[in-house]
């Protein structure tokens, strides 16, 4: 009996290769697109190390709906896909708004097309914890206000989901929104992990690229929010329970057990770090130091955002088992392995 076949966009990315390492673990056979814009070829050498599978490989750009076309027709029998293809820095967008919705919207847009012409009627959507903005209650449940979006990578996330939503009303097309809370760490060989091109957006890339030299010092961006510490409050997941969650997405539409045409689940572990305590649990469990300062709050951050989520850990069976240590550890260990390849 052939595999089940799953396409995965963006699948050479941070966390689309370690996604595709679950689905290959699970016994699926994978086919990755991606135009290599924010990832390394590199990546499809180290899931063969890890799973002992090369996945089939597209190096084309989704914008071009010509080459999803010519996948869809050469790939038979694909059966889901897992959209994570994206532009996604928070600040760039800001500043190249039209980069980013005609980017994320035109390759969303492009896909849907080719699948409802191939009758390939499931998709799982990478959406993101951006689309709730400040939150008005703790913890965030899936029901919560969305937010007018304070960039355009997050108005990308909000406007991907009503697409799914409303396409999935009005066609064979069922469709899951995973909203990710703030993912981090690696997978446990440290053959793959979180490769930020230059300055990193995200807290743990910039801890871990301090501690090793990379940069100089870690500036925390205020220290006087109503915290404990005093500093903003994150639900930190580990992109390996993450990737598991797409794998349980995945077979939850494809056996059928969805309760509609379209769902939305929090990914996260219903636990908030502090930054502060990102840092100590970092000296803890590494041994090693960290040059870090106190800076003026940043623009548009968040005092608090953690996620409920007992709707993924009831309805899509799927829970976080992995805890900070194993974050930070295996995101160091990540980081030294960067450095011995260079």
């Amino acid at each position: 009996m052939s595999k089940v076949k799953i396409l995965v966009t963006g699948g050479t990315g941070y966390i689309g290769s370690h996604t595709v390492v679950e689905l290959i673990n699970a016994g699926f056979e994978t086919v990755i697109i991606d135009d290599l814009s924010n990832s390394e070829q590199f990546i499809l050498d180290r899931i063969e190390q890890i799973t002992g599978v090369c996945p089939t490989f597209y190096n084309i750009d989704l914008c071009d709906k010509d080459a999803v076309e010519d996948v869809f027709s050469k790939e038979k029998n694909i059966v889901s896909v897992i959209h994570f293809a994206a532009y996604k820095a928070v600040g760039e967008s800001i500043s190249e708004p039209l980069k980013y919705y005609n980017n994320n919207l035109l390759s969303l847009i492009n896909l849907l097309e080719v699948m409802k012409g191939k009758n390939v009627n499931n998709v799982v959507f990478s959406s993101s914890a951006t689309v709730y903005g400040e939150p008005d209650i703790l913890p965030i449940t899936e029901s919560a206000a969305i937010k007018k979006s304070l960039s355009a990578y997050g108005s990308t996330k909000q406007m991907g989901e009503d697409i799914l939503e409303k396409l999935s009303a009005v066609s064979k097309i069922n469709s899951i929104a995973l909203r990710y809370f703030n993912p981090v760490g690696a997978h446990e060989t440290a053959l793959i992990g979180e490769l930020p091109v230059g300055i990193p957006n995200n807290l743990m890339p910039f801890v871990t690229q301090t501690a090793i030299g990379k940069r100089e010092v870690l500036t925390v961006f205020g220290d006087d929010y109503a915290t404990p510490d005093g500093t903003c409050i994150r639900d930190y997941i580990h992109v390996v329970d993450l990737a598991k969650a797409h794998v349980k997405a995945c077979e939850r539409l494809i056996e059928g057990k969805n309760t509609s045409k379209y769902e939305v689940f929090n990914l996260g572990t219903g636990k908030g770090s502090s930054v502060l305590e990102i840092i100590e649990t970092f000296k803890r469990v590494t041994g090693v130091n960290l040059n870090y300062k106190i800076g003026p709050r940043r623009e548009g951050d968040a005092e608090q955002v953690y996620a409920d989520t007992s709707l993924a850990n009831n309805k899509l069976e799927w829970k976080a088992k992995l805890g900070l240590d194993e974050m930070i550890n295996s995101a160091w260990k990540w980081e030294e392995q960067l450095k011995e390849k260079v």
